[in-house]
């Protein structure tokens, strides 16, 4: 796949970019793409569990994004499939001759964002930006892209040893995407695994073999039930879930942080309540613990549980905090880091940092890394600077294409070697 036809692949995901578990369209594109090579995708239950999910969108946000999928181009039939059964895309390439088994994962999910329509944006300048309120802040479309393009370079002449298992994740933003696909087997008989991130905030085309700080984190929903009553005649008669849910937000910003690891703590959103004369009744707020140590983290949701509870027992207001989605601390291996430095150390178009990437955040390909890991396996996650001059997660953000045909070599030439 030339670089143009990667370009435009990676732009035709952009401008229909889809949240979690909503990428039906860019899946059945997939799904497409890949049977036009030849291969036979895995889709459905045999990807992913979708029953497994938190959250899982209803089935009326389903046919919203499926309509708009065949609208815009996509296989029906795929469709269908994807809006019923999940949007998870797994596909195997063999290679010529034995050897090791490799998972790579390729993250297809937008985040739930209003792009930028800036003159100034690349993608409303050239005609690609998304228009219906998700967007593609995070370089997924160009990691989608890739996967496309390593498939179809490797099954030209599967001149390789063993086996490129291609994983298209729905949902990491979130982290709920890589739990449903290990449900259903995704990386069982992995030998090495990789997972590749454009952007961070280095320079196009700057590769780093693995990375270090990858936050474990919890997804948090809690939902505060009271009773309504009126606020000025009978105030005593009402309990107040959003006084509660705005005490617990400041307990929990409040918690003291580990001397053992770095932590983070947010809440995301806070909503509740009904009518300005109204005594709020009810309330819901999401939030996250993260952390550079697994059992930190799970300590310090603990913690945030009990400070939710703590308000609720205070005000008379029931509390309910259920964990939507989460993911864990990653160990890259050094003889799969090593090779990608290597490897970029003589490809053109490549540079090379310091052989490892500081991560300030979480991905959910660590549950994958720690499977595979765990089986006796070893695993990396790959990142390639994107130069994107606004940061990730932001309406501005963007990438350099040139970066993604260096993403596309590096993992060609280690699966070759």
């Amino acid at each position: 796949m030339h670089f143009d036809e990667l370009v435009a692949l990676r732009r035709d995901f952009h401008r229909y970019a889809e949240p979690a578990f909503l990428e039906i369209r860019t899946s059945s594109i997939v799904v497409s793409r890949l049977r036009e090579l030849g291969l036979e995708p895995l889709t459905g239950q045999a990807a992913m569990r979708a029953e497994n999910v938190v959250d899982y969108p209803t089935a009326e946000q389903r046919e919203l994004f499926a309509e708009r999928a065949v609208r815009t181009g996509a296989d029906a039939g795929n469709v269908e499939r994807a809006a019923e059964f999940g949007t998870a895309v797994i596909a195997e390439v063999r290679g010529n001759r034995p050897g090791p088994t490799w998972g790579l994962r390729f993250d297809m999910d937008a985040l739930p964002l209003t792009e930028s329509d800036s003159p100034d944006h690349a993608p409303a300048a050239n005609g690609f930006r998304c228009d219906y309120g998700a967007m593609h802040a995070c370089a997924h479309d160009g990691h989608t892209a890739i996967g496309l393009g390593l498939a179809s370079r490797l099954v030209a002449d599967n001149d390789f040893a063993g086996t490129a298992r291609f994983l298209f994740q729905p949902a990491e933003e979130g982290g709920r995407g890589a739990a449903s696909m290990l449900a259903a087997g995704a990386v069982d008989g992995v030998d090495r695994f990789v997972a590749v991130h454009l952007g961070l905030d280095e320079p196009a085309g700057e590769v780093s073999g693995g990375i270090r700080g990858l936050l474990a984190t919890t997804k948090m929903r809690a939902t505060f039930t009271g009773t309504a009553a009126h606020a000025a005649g009978a105030p005593e008669q009402g309990s107040n879930a959003l006084v509660t849910a705005a005490s617990a937000l400041l307990n929990v910003m409040a918690l003291p942080r580990y001397s053992t690891a770095d932590t983070r703590i947010n809440v995301g959103t806070l909503h509740g309540g009904d009518n300005v004369n109204i005594v709020p009744s009810w309330a819901q707020m999401t939030l996250e613990a993260r952390s550079t140590d697994s059992d930190v983290s799970a300590s310090l949701t603990e913690r945030i549980k009990t400070a939710l509870r703590g308000s609720g027992e205070m005000h008379g207001v029931a509390v309910d905090v259920v964990e939507t989605g989460g993911s864990s601390t990653m160990d890259c291996d050094a003889e799969l880091v090593d090779a990608i430095n290597a490897i970029a150390a003589e490809l053109p178009g490549a540079t090379t940092g310091d052989g490892f990437k500081q991560m300030g955040g979480s991905d959910d390909a660590s549950l994958f890394a720690r499977e595979v890991q765990r089986n006796g396996g070893i695993a990396t996650y790959m990142t390639v600077g994107g130069g994107n001059t606004a940061p990730h997660h932001n309406p501005l953000f963007d990438i350099d294409e040139r970066s993604i045909p260096v993403a596309l070599d590096t993992l060609e030439r280690l699966i070759r070697r």
